[in-house]
């Protein structure tokens, strides 16, 4: 019931699903961009529920707090304490190892703001757990989320890996465009 309402609402919305999900792969950390604005997470619930897609994403500690720890917790949320300098990226790759099975889902902007690159956090989780990155972009002026089929494997040549990724999401329209990859 949740999947068909959750279709409903994104076909009432104007939004398409286009690409393939990679389901079939066990563990992958998955990059969204452009990230420019809140609504990204709500019409991702929706595609997350409307195509039974288990997968997880990390959220500012601060909202899995009482009461709303269980709910975050439910939609797959795992809390990232941000003011601390814990290793981030230790954390998620022991979280891999931890699993059988981990879809995890990034922003590589790491903020909703504009940024002149992106941050490097995912692509070490990918190195180091030896999984690959999944691409799904986010086209808020065509109301379009697209699953690229083809997965990224981090080479080692991080700059180049990154100036790559960077590249297949320049020009894709945010919510907020002055907000996007440019």
């Amino acid at each position: 019931m949740l999947a068909e309402i959750s279709a409903l609402i994104l076909r009432w919305w104007g939004w398409r699903v286009e690409g393939l999900y990679p389901r079939h792969v066990p563990k992958f950390v998955m990059i969204v961009a452009p990230h420019t604005s809140n609504w990204d997470f709500v019409v991702g619930l929706l595609v997350k529920w409307a195509y039974r897609i288990k997968a997880n994403y990390v959220g500012k500690h601060t909202l899995f707090r009482w009461p709303f720890g269980v709910f975050f917790r439910r939609l797959g949320g795992i809390p990232v304490d941000r003011t601390r300098r814990n290793n981030f990226v230790s954390a998620m790759v022991a979280l891999f190892e931890q699993r059988e099975h981990l879809h995890l889902v990034l922003s590589p902007e790491g903020t909703r703001k504009k940024v002149e690159r992106f941050k490097t956090g995912f692509y070490h989780i990918a190195r180091l757990a030896k999984v690959p990155i999944a691409l799904c972009q986010f086209d808020w002026a065509n109301k379009r989320i697209y699953f690229d089929p083809q997965l990224f494997w981090p080479t080692g040549d991080e700059q180049k890996d990154l100036d790559t990724l960077w590249n297949y999401f320049k020009g894709i329209a945010g919510k907020v465009p002055s907000q996007g990859i440019s």
